[in-house]
């Protein structure tokens, strides 16, 4: 068996490692290859690895040129070991970093950087602190996310079960259904329209509303002694004589006109009814229908009750909307006496009734060389500008419980207005387009909102006015993303589909469930008096007007003579 020898070791009294040897072609250690490259080093540096066996293939070109040199273990520029020795195999050295690489950080800093080889500096406590605070945010709204669902017992939004606008009974046939995505793709362009008359009367709005803010808020007014009508199509006298005249082939109101042109976005079920006669086409709506309400938070994620007699359910809230819209538009009048009259008076009013401030606008537009289509359009006041006339209309949105939203009017509307807006177009998109649509369809020149909330969470009958705010309807439009061209093809689509039908009673219905509408086909005698509407509060009823309330004294007079004569 060989041994091993170690040899001797040779003592270098100058310093580290073997000593310098005079003769460089012999060895100073037997068996020990010539030329072998030494590192310098002092007590202290820290050792690296003797070898590593990790390294490229010596032997493989090397392009990059850029590597860093600065290594312990990089000897090519080392001239203590005969210059640049083996320089191109050693510069392909690179050291191994067994560290796992770091973990991406998603904040602002770190998203768009390029280096990845740079560690994250270490935070400090202002971050920590926005950190923490995040995270209490989130728990905020997780805990008023759950208590918003009545202890996480009821379905998402997505999942609520909604009713239908009208009970579908089983005579009816249905002719066809119509999914959204149909309508989403539609564009139709048509000439300005012509103005065939003006009804009603108008009073001046008060430019002292503009200034409001939520520090100096105003009470919400009611206005119990003023009409308001929502009289449908073919109960209009203007309607039936422009239609004995031959002046259009169809009509409608511009409620049911937009419910149509906005119909994409509704989610509530609604429904219109449409009456063939001869060639000519009516677009009605049934008494006491929705479209005579305000949705509130339509387009919400978030669940409203289900319970009809909670204050803040869908029917409840409507009822409340369309309560204080009314009160609304009154209120921020200059109320002087002052009126601008049009061609004709109110057509619903009797005489020496007080009615609300409205002008109502019969407008005509041509769809093709062979159908015209006449509007009954609605403006609320007016404003001199220039010395003209220019139209407004007026309509409020309404906040009932900040939980709900998660924006609080009272606090973002000086700072945050535009935050504030932008969650009232998430919740309702379907409100908010329908408005812009009525005051395009009017010509209107401005179209005021009013941010009007509850003095209480818990109260529904006492409201402040916190801001009014003016927007041009055409730019809203554009913010809003409502395309008039698309609002413009849906209608031309169900009227020429519509024209195609024989004479007769029709109904149009939204899908409570499904993004889609449905025409039924329905007995001529439908609708006529089978609708009972549940008594509102004393509070959110709309007055009725003079006449009906004598015929009701004369009721009432009539019954007691009977009861009299009975008594004889």
């Amino acid at each position: 068996m060989v041994g091993f020898e170690i040899g001797d070791v040779p003592f270098n009294p100058d310093g580290w490692g073997p000593p310098e040897s005079t003769d460089s072609s012999v060895p100073i250690l037997p068996n020990h290859p010539l030329n072998v490259p030494f590192a310098p080093f002092s007590r202290s540096d820290k050792l690296g690895r003797i070898a590593d066996w990790t390294r490229s293939n010596p032997n493989r070109p090397n392009n990059n040129n850029n590597r860093s040199n600065d290594s312990a273990f990089d000897f090519t520029t080392d001239d203590s070991f005969g210059g640049a020795l083996n320089a191109d195999e050693d510069s392909t050295f690179r050291l191994v970093d067994g560290k796992p690489p770091p973990r991406p950080k998603f904040g602002p800093k770190w998203r768009f950087q390029n280096n990845r080889n740079q560690l994250p500096q270490r935070r400090d406590e202002e971050v920590e602190a926005k950190k923490r605070e995040a995270e209490k945010q989130r728990a905020r709204r997780d805990r008023l996310y759950h208590a918003n669902r009545s202890g996480g017992n009821n379905p998402r939004r997505e999942a609520a079960v909604f009713k239908s606008s009208v009970d579908i009974q089983p005579e009816w046939n249905m002719l066809d259904q119509i999914p959204f995505s149909t309508f989403t793709k539609l564009s139709y362009s048509v000439a300005d329209p012509e103005d065939l008359l003006i009804c009603g009367s108008l009073e001046a709005y008060d430019k002292t509303y503009d200034r409001i803010t939520p520090k100096n808020e105003r009470r919400l007014e009611r206005f119990k002694n003023r009409n308001f009508f929502k009289v449908t199509t073919t109960d209009d006298p203007i309607i039936r004589r422009l239609a004995n005249e031959d002046q259009a082939t169809v009509f409608a109101t511009d409620s049911i006109l937009s419910t149509l042109m906005c119909a994409p976005r509704s989610v509530y079920s609604w429904d219109i009814v449409i009456q063939r006669v001869g060639n000519k086409l009516f677009f009605d709506k049934r008494d006491g229908s929705q479209l005579d309400l305000l949705s509130v938070n339509e387009t919400s994620q978030e669940p409203l009750p289900e319970a009809k007699d909670d204050i803040n359910s869908a029917h409840s809230l409507s009822v409340e909307a369309a309560y204080i819209n009314q009160n609304f538009s009154q209120q921020v009048l200059v109320r002087d006496g002052n009126k601008v009259t049009f061609d004709e008076p109110n057509p619903f009013a009797s005489e020496g009734e007080e009615v609300a401030s409205v002008g109502y606008r019969y407008r005509r537009w041509k769809l093709d060389n062979d159908t015209n289509l006449v509007v009954r359009c609605e403006v609320q006041s007016y404003m001199d500008v220039n010395n003209q006339k220019s139209f407004l209309t007026l309509n409020a949105l309404n906040e009932f419980d900040p939980k709900y939203s998660g924006v609080d009017w009272r606090r973002k509307l000086d700072t945050q207005r535009g935050a504030v807006l932008a969650t009232e177009l998430k919740n309702n998109a379907n409100k908010i387009a329908k408005w812009t649509a009525q005051a395009i369809l009017a010509s209107a020149d401005m179209m005021k909102l009013g941010y009007v909330t509850r003095v209480h969470p818990r109260d529904h009958f006492n409201h402040v006015i916190l801001a009014v705010v003016g927007y041009k309807p055409r730019e809203f439009a554009g913010q809003i993303n409502l395309n008039t061209s698309n609002m413009w093809g849906i209608v031309k689509s169900i009227v020429d589909l519509c024209m195609k039908l024989n004479e007769g009673k029709y109904v149009l219905v939204k899908d409570p469930q499904k993004p889609q509408v449905r025409i039924y086909e329905v007995p001529a005698d439908a609708f006529e008096n089978d609708y009972v509407e549940e008594p509102l509060p004393e509070d959110e009823q709309v007055q009725p007007p003079v006449e009906n309330a004598a015929d009701e004294n004369g009721a009432k007079d009539e019954v007691e003579a009977k009861e009299v004569k009975a008594e004889a």
